[in-house]
C-alpha cells in the first residue's frame, strides 16, 4: 500500500508540475510521435525507456515513472534523496511550466543506459545521466550536471558534434583503448603517450576552455602546471560503451584540488579518439548528502 501511494503522488506530482508544458517537448515531429506510440503499448527498448523518462519532465507523460522498480531504486544524485521518494520531491520542485530535457545522445551497453542531455533544470545545464536495468525495470542512477557555457576556444559546445553510432562490433575494442588513455595518460601522466591514444591530426575538444587539437589540449595542460593547478584522476569506476562512443565515470581533483566526479565521453575512429566531450563536478563534503549511496 505505502508503494501504491508513493506512485500515485509521483504521478500527481509529475502531472502538476508540467501540465502547461505538455506541448513544449523538444522531442516534436516523428521521432516524438514513434516513442509515445511505442510508450503506449510498453514496446520500448531500454534505451528508450530511459529517454523517454527523462522526455516526461518536460512533456508531463506519467507512464514513464512505471518503468522504474518501485521497490528499488538507488540514487547516486547526492542533491537527491534515495528511493522514489526522492524523485517525487524533486519534481515537487519543478519550476513552473516544469523542466525541460533535450537528449541530444543515447546509448546502451548491457544492462546500463547512458545519455547526454541538455537541460532547463533548475537554470540551463548539460548533463551526464546513467540508468542501470534490472527485468527491463530502472534500479540505479547516477548523473553529472554542469551549467551551460559559451562556446570554446574552437566554437565548439558542449553538446554539438557527432552523435552517429557505427562499429558497434569494436565497442569492447574501443573500451579498451579508452581505459589504457585514462589510466596512462590521466591517471598516470605518461603523456608521451598521447599520439597513441589520440589522432594528432584530427581532434575535435568540446571542453569549454579548450581548443581542438593536441595543441589545445597542451596549451591547457601547461596553463594548468603554471598556475599551480590539478587536474588528478584517481579512481575510474565506470567504463561504458556503445560502438565508436566510450564514458568514463572517474574520481579525482580539479583545479585547486576540489573532490570532483569526472565524466567523460569519447569518440573513436581507427582505433584512436577524435572527439571528447566531458562534465566535471564537485562531490559535496558527505554532511550535504540526501542519500548514502555515494556518487559512484
Amino acid at each position: 500500500m505505502k508503494n501504491l501511494i508513493v506512485i500515485n503522488a509521483l504521478i500527481l506530482s509529475l502531472l502538476a508540475c508540467t501540465n502547461n508544458a505538455k506541448k513544449s517537448s523538444s522531442k516534436t515531429g516523428n521521432e516524438a510521435e514513434e516513442i509515445n506510440k511505442k510508450v503506449e503499448q510498453m514496446e520500448l527498448t531500454n534505451k528508450e525507456k530511459a529517454v523517454a523518462l527523462l522526455v516526461s519532465l518536460e512533456t508531463g507523460d506519467q507512464t514513464p515513472i512505471s518503468f522504474i522498480n518501485q521497490d528499488k531504486y538507488i540514487q547516486h544524485n547526492l542533491a537527491v534523496g534515495d528511493g522514489l521518494e526522492g524523485f517525487g520531491e524533486v519534481l515537487k520542485n519543478a519550476p513552473k511550466g516544469g523542466f525541460k530535457a533535450n537528449v541530444i545522445r543515447s546509448f546502451q551497453d548491457g544492462d546500463y543506459v547512458f545519455n547526454h542531455t541538455i537541460y532547463d533544470f533548475f537554470g540551463p545545464k548539460i548533463g551526464f545521466d546513467v540508468f542501470r536495468f534490472e527485468k527491463g525495470k530502472i534500479v540505479e542512477h547516477w548523473d553529472n550536471l554542469a551549467e551551460i557555457t559559451p562556446p570554446n576556444p574552437s566554437g565548439r559546445t558542449q553538446f554539438d558534434g557527432t552523435s552517429e553510432i557505427v562499429d558497434i562490433e569494436k565497442t569492447a575494442a574501443n573500451k579498451k583503448i579508452v581505459e589504457g588513455f585514462v589510466n596512462d595518460v590521466l591517471m598516470n601522466g605518461q603523456t608521451d603517450k598521447l599520439t597513441h591514444y589520440i589522432n594528432p591530426k584530427k581532434y575535435f575538444q568540446h571542453n569549454s576552455v579548450v581548443a581542438d587539437g593536441l595543441d589545445g589540449l597542451g596549451t591547457a595542460l601547461k596553463y594548468f602546471a603554471d598556475n599551480g593547478l590539478v587536474m588528478k584522476y584517481d579512481k575510474v569506476y565506470k567504463i561504458l560503451g556503445e560502438g565508436n562512443f566510450v564514458l568514463t565515470m572517474s574520481e579525482g581533483k580539479f583545479g585547486k584540488g576540489e573532490h570532483v566526479a569526472f565524466y567523460d565521453l569519447f569518440r573513436l575512429e581507427n582505433d584512436q579518439i577524435v572527439e571528447h566531450w566531458d562534465i566535471i563536478q564537485p562531490i559535496p563534503s558527505k554532511s550535504q548528502w540526501k542519500n548514502n549511496n555515494g556518487k559512484f
